[in-house]
């Protein structure tokens, strides 16, 4: 088969057929409430004045009831401040117009209560059908972010879509599965972990805990459950950090992503040559059935999302946690002593440094006023949960401070709410309290080899890490031979905020 929509596939609108070999379908309508050229709004470009060009003749100005900065925040692509660049955003109000790559206008919602609202808001669409400007084909062939816009899979679509693409995710990560993964979780840990001395050996007594612990633990695991052979798991992880990545010339985005399908296409067709008990074998089974509820394409950006999310979010966040505990050494002692568990210490994490920055996009369906900011209809909006989860108004005035013993009065929006909360949040909470606990059972005095200032960001606004994270191990405690204090604390499918 090949992709396109298989018989029995609701039909999503394409106005075209979908290109063979692309995550980049053509555009597609709406099922309803299509937007046409006479009353999409312009939120194309950034014009030379550094506003933006305004919106169809028949929409009043945007009427402020506070005051704004007067020209749109531009983000910077290399990652660079993102933690500056959220307090920027937060002082500028719940909803901030931002430049994002190639000068594409946008909007970016910053507040915790303005957040919640906007994520479940009934005029707030994923489809990229109501994204004007790429309706319009103003934008650019190779943009840094049209993935995040196209790709056929649950983050781009809305109500029974959604619910048909969102269900064989979530049955594979069902709160039963999930904790039935424990002990494999474990046993990747400890495996790692054994080899962290002799990288450390080689690297002169130090070793970069990123690509030696914190990448191949999430990777694993979401590939043994997904169904991804050992063979393209290095290749998926560069190729979807690519995807992330919001400083690469529209060339490099087009070869990465014809690559990463044919890899995926890869993946699909081993296991449709040996099906097994995972994720994409149910997935073929689904577009292959003479009723199929799944095309080629959906597999293929189904599988994209899973994979990607599946390992990068755990990544950054294991690394974001061990980056927190060893700059503040009695946050850590709070944890290893039972006075905080493993689990506070994650999701103060997942609040304090979210390894989403900004996560792109949803789209108004018409005019909305966020706290005195009009963001148009069609205008393409990031989730900014970076800057939510250091709203003063809901964690105080010592929001920007990492403390494992906060008892906040809302839980953070690390990872959505409400529709499209994301449905590996259990996952990735088991594997990051699983870790911290093991690493630092084994390691507790391992600390950051460089000086912070030398750590490198992603190059990437969405994303928030580093590049390399090298530590000093320390002493070496061996594998532990039972749970210390904390333990069973990591957190579970029923954590506060799993969704």
């Amino acid at each position: 088969m090949v992709p396109g929509r298989a018989h029995g596939v609701p039909d999503r609108g394409r106005t075209a057929a979908s290109p063979v070999g692309t995550l980049f379908p053509a555009p597609r309508n709406c099922d309803r409430g299509a937007m046409t050229e006479a009353d999409a709004p312009s939120s194309g470009t950034a014009s030379s004045s550094g506003t933006a060009p305004g919106s169809a003749p028949n929409t009043p100005p945007a009427s402020p009831s506070s005051p704004s900065p007067s020209s749109p925040y531009p983000l910077d692509p290399t990652g660079a401040g993102l933690r500056e660049t959220a307090q920027e955003l937060q002082a500028r109000g719940p909803a901030v117009p931002v430049v994002l790559p190639g000068g594409v206008l946008g909007h970016a919602v910053t507040r915790h209560h303005a957040l919640r609202a906007f994520l479940t808001h009934p005029e707030v669409a994923k489809d990229a059908c109501h994204f004007a400007a790429l309706r319009e084909g103003r934008i650019p062939s190779g943009w840094q972010l049209t993935t995040f816009a196209t790709v056929d899979g649950m983050t781009t679509a809305d109500g029974a879509d959604h619910r048909r693409l969102r269900e064989p995710v979530v049955k594979a990560l069902s709160p039963r599965r999930v904790a039935a993964l424990r002990p494999r979780v474990e046993g990747i840990t400890a495996e790692l972990l054994d080899g962290l001395p002799a990288l450390a050996a080689q690297g002169g007594g130090t070793v970069d805990l990123r690509q030696g612990f914190a990448y191949p633990l999430p990777m694993r695991v979401i590939s043994e459950l997904i169904g991804v052979d050992e063979e393209f798991r290095d290749r998926l992880h560069e190729l979807s950090g690519l995807v992330v990545n919001t400083t690469l010339d529209p060339e490099t985005v087009l070869a990465a992503n014809r690559e990463l399908v044919a890899v995926l296409a890869q993946v699909v067709a081993a296991r449709r040559a040996a099906p097994g008990d995972d994720l994409t074998s149910a997935l073929i089974a689904a577009c292959d059935a003479d009723e199929a509820r799944l095309s080629e394409q959906e597999l293929i950006g189904t599988l994209l999302l899973t994979i990607a999310a599946g390992h990068q979010t755990t990544l950054d966040l294991i690394i974001n946690a061990v980056r927190a505990l060893c700059a503040d050494r009695g946050q850590l002692e709070l944890v290893r002593s039972g006075r905080a568990g493993w689990a506070d210490a994650v999701e103060e994490t997942l609040r304090h440094d979210s390894p989403v920055a900004n996560f792109p996009f949803r789209y108004p369906t018409r005019d909305l006023d966020i706290g005195g900011t009009l963001v148009p209809r069609g205008s393409p909006v990031l989730a900014s949960y970076g800057a939510a989860g250091l709203d003063p108004e809901v964690y105080g005035p010592d929001a920007d401070r990492f403390d494992v013993t906060r008892r906040p009065a809302a839980r953070h929006l690390a990872f959505g709410h409400g529709a499209h909360v994301c449905p590996g949040a259990p996952l990735a909470r088991l594997e990051a309290g699983i870790a911290l606990r093991a690493l630092f059972d084994r390691f507790p005095d391992l600390a950051l080899a460089v000086p912070e200032a030398d750590l490198s960001p992603l190059p990437t606004f969405v994303g928030n890490s580093v590049t390399e994270f090298p530590v000093r191990l320390g002493r070496d405690l061996g594998a532990a031979d039972g749970p210390e204090p904390g333990a069973g604390q990591e957190g579970s499918a029923t954590s506060p905020g799993a969704g």
